[in-house]
């Protein structure tokens, strides 16, 4: 059975302030570490004038791919209280970024604890959690005599075309449920479909 997980659908973003230092949270939906570390490296630029940018993030359905940074606050008092709150929602494939611009008092380790952990709830809250089904693709060839029965199939299952080539012999990538990919498999196999495993 394919894992379910909960992620966010969308940018989302909160503001929380504490002794005129403005912690500004942005939380985005990525796909990879990749992806997260791009998102990171565009608010880093976008906010260069900052004290701060923190951040952390969490992939995949088994939630085991995730780093978080302190960005020069003292440690374990910026990233660790953002991981913790995309724990405590249980989120993946999600980085959250806090931007902190110091009002000139000094908040303690307590006290930044609490900023970034209240800055990061607050995103998440904002946004609208979805629970999304694990997606897995496959790639496959067919002749182009056998596309009628390939097409009927590719409908009928509700999968997403990712990538689709049509010559004498055709080649496609789709997109589908995870745990509905072996049944796929078999029904494209008997209308003719070679996959490369």
């Amino acid at each position: 059975m394919a894992d379910f997980f909960k992620t966010l659908k969308a940018v989302s973003q909160g503001i929380y302030r504490e002794k005129m230092s403005r912690f500004l949270a942005f939380a985005e939906p990525v796909a990879t570490a990749d992806d997260a570390r791009a998102v990171i490296k565009r608010y880093q630029n976008q906010y260069h004038d900052a004290r701060h940018v923190c951040w952390a993030y969490m992939i995949g359905t088994a939630r085991e791919e995730f780093l978080s940074s302190d960005n020069g606050e003292p440690s374990g008092t910026a990233g660790k209280p953002i991981l913790g709150q995309i724990n405590s929602f249980g989120l993946t494939n999600v980085v959250i970024v806090v931007v902190r611009y110091f009002g000139g008092i000094k908040l303690g380790t307590s006290g930044l604890i609490v900023a970034y952990r209240e800055a990061a709830r607050l995103a998440i809250e904002a946004g609208e959690i979805l629970e999304c089904h694990e997606q897995a693709r496959r790639s496959f060839t067919f002749a182009y005599l056998t596309m009628n029965d390939v097409m009927k199939i590719v409908k009928k299952e509700q999968v997403r075309i990712i990538e689709q080539h049509f010559d004498n012999v055709c080649s496609m990538t789709i997109e589908a449920d995870a745990d509905a990919i072996p049944a796929l498999v078999s029904l494209l196999k008997g209308a003719g479909a070679s996959f490369q495993d």
